[in-house]
C-alpha cells in the first residue's frame, strides 16, 4: 500500500512518495498481471451468467430433446469458465511469489498496523463524499485491498472448492474433481445441498463486488484524478495534477 498524497511524502509498507507534483506515471501492474484480470474477468462473467441459469433452468424448447442441447452448452461454458478461473487463481498466487511488490497486496492485509487502519477509515470518508480528495495510492488503496482480499481471494476459494465439488459429485467417484474436493467438502458441509446453497449466495456476493469494483475504478480516474482504468491496460499509473 503506497500513498501519494499532497503535500507531504507518505511511506506506507516502506514504500514512500515524495510529492505529487513530481510525479508523471509509475509502472505498478506487470503484463501478467494485467493478462490475468481481463481473461479472470471475462471467466466470472461467463460463470455467473451461466450460473444463474443452471440455478433457474431456462424455460422448455419446443422438439425432441435429442435436437437440442441448451442447458449442455450452459454447462460446458460453466465448466469451462470454472476451469479457467481456478488455473488463472493458481497462476496469480504464483506471481504474487515471483512478481513485483505491488502483485501480493491483495494476499496480505497489515491489519495490525495503525497506519494501515488510519489510512482505511480516511479512505471510507472519501468514498462517502465526505473528504474534498483522496490520498493517493501507487497500488491499491486500503479499502480495494482489504475487499480483494475477502470478495475475491476468500471467496475465490470457497466458490471454487463448492464448485468443484458439486462438479466432482455429478463425476462419481474416481474423477479428479471428486477426489479433491467432493471427498471432503461436501462431508464438511454436512450435505451437496448445503454446498450447493452456499455457492449459490457467494455467486451473488462475487457479483455485488464486481459492480462495486467497476464503479470505484470509474470514480478514481474521473474525482480522483489518478489513472484506474487504463493502469490495468498499460500498466502505469498517472497521477494528474
Amino acid at each position: 500500500m503506497q500513498e501519494a498524497n499532497t503535500p507531504r511524502a507518505a511511506a506506507v509498507d516502506n514504500q514512500v512518495v515524495h510529492a505529487v507534483p513530481t510525479i508523471k506515471s509509475i509502472y505498478v501492474y506487470e503484463a501478467p498481471i494485467r493478462a490475468w484480470h481481463w481473461i479472470n474477468a471475462c471467466a466470472m462473467v461467463c460463470l455467473i451468467a451461466t450460473g444463474y441459469l443452471i440455478s433457474a433452468p431456462p424455460t422448455s424448447i419446443h422438439g425432441e430433446a435429442s435436437e437440442h442441447f441448451l442447458f449442455g452448452y450452459i454447462r460446458f461454458i460453466h465448466f469451462a469458465s470454472a476451469y479457467i478461473f481456478a488455473i488463472g487463481f493458481l497462476g496469480r498466487v504464483y506471481w504474487a511469489f515471483v512478481g513485483n511488490y505491488h502483485a501480493r497486496e491483495m494476499f496480505f492485509i497489515p491489519i495490525f498496523t495503525k497506519l494501515f487502519w488510519r489510512e482505511l477509515f480516511s479512505m471510507l470518508r472519501w468514498y462517502l463524499f465526505l473528504r474534498a480528495y483522496p490520498n493517493r495510492y501507487i497500488g491499491h488503496n486500503p479499502i480495494a485491498r482489504l475487499s480483494m482480499f475477502v470478495c475475491f481471494v476468500l471467496l475465490g476459494i470457497i466458490m471454487i472448492c463448492t464448485g468443484f465439488a458439486l462438479y466432482g459429485e455429478g463425476a462419481m467417484p474416481g474423477h479428479i474433481a471428486h477426489t479433491l474436493f467432493t471427498s471432503w467438502v461436501i462431508p464438511l458441509f454436512g450435505s451437496s445441498h448445503s454446498v450447493h446453497t452456499i455457492h449459490y449466495y457467494g455467486m451473488w456476493i462475487m457479483l455485488c463486488f464486481i459492480m462495486l469494483h467497476i464503479y470505484a475504478a470509474i470514480r478514481e480516474d474521473i474525482l480522483g484524478r489518478q489513472s484506474m482504468v487504463s493502469t490495468m491496460i498499460n500498466g502505469y499509473r498517472l497521477f494528474k495534477d
